[in-house]
């Protein structure tokens, strides 16, 4: 598997790489972290890749509360953030950058509402069944904190797990279209936003009985 090249910054991107990002009708997002609870759990990391394969890691040191070229991307009206469980990454950057992602595709969503004859919705397995790639997730559990001593072979994971997003996400699209749950699936995408909201005030499903 021949790895693109990647771009390293820290706390933010460039503004040359914002706007080579903005030309785009989408870009795939996702993040590394210290752990799963946004208020208590650092933010780490934050992977960007195009359709050009051009890849961005941002390195989030100790204290950073603002990146403003971030936040622009990430709130540009016109291009669409691409995760896979966005719930997660939107409500980390929102909690310790500030940034209220929108507009979101979430491959997570799609995947459980297109391809309901399987159980299996991780990344992995979405990448495994439309691009024919294995994915390495060795990494996943490891040390994200010390930003400035992260390994090849860490940096080479977050590379990969914003590289395939694209396509996942153009594939899910074609079968949410054909299945006709592409309506539903926009529905659920703009309902992220106040879920991430319930869940850094801290509540529980508000949906439940």
């Amino acid at each position: 598997m021949k790895m693109p090249a990647f771009k390293i910054f820290d706390n933010d991107i460039d503004f040359e790489t914002l706007q080579e990002y903005l030309s785009c009708e989408a870009i795939a997002v996702d993040t590394e972290t210290m752990g799963l609870i946004p208020r208590r759990d650092r933010l780490c990391l934050i992977q960007i890749c195009n359709d050009a394969e051009i890849v961005s890691l941002v390195r989030i040191g100790l204290g950073i509360k603002e990146a403003p070229n971030l936040k622009y991307l990430m709130e540009s009206p016109e291009l669409t953030k691409v995760f896979h469980f966005a719930r997660f990454d939107v409500a980390m950057m929102e909690a310790h950058l500030g940034i209220a992602t929108h507009p979101i595709f979430c491959t997570k969503i799609a995947s459980k509402l297109a391809r309901t004859y399987t159980d299996k919705h991780g990344l992995k397995e979405l990448v495994r069944e439309l691009e024919k790639v294995e994915l390495d997730k060795t990494s996943q559990s490891s040390d994200w904190g010390n930003v400035h001593a992260l390994s090849e072979d860490q940096l080479k994971y977050a590379a990969n797990d914003v590289r395939y997003l694209l396509p996942v996400y153009r594939k899910l699209i074609d079968m949410l279209i054909r299945e006709n749950r592409y309506e539903l699936a926009k529905a659920c995408f703009a309902h992220i936003p106040t879920i991430v909201y319930l869940d850094l005030l801290g509540y529980a499903d508000v949906f439940a009985h």
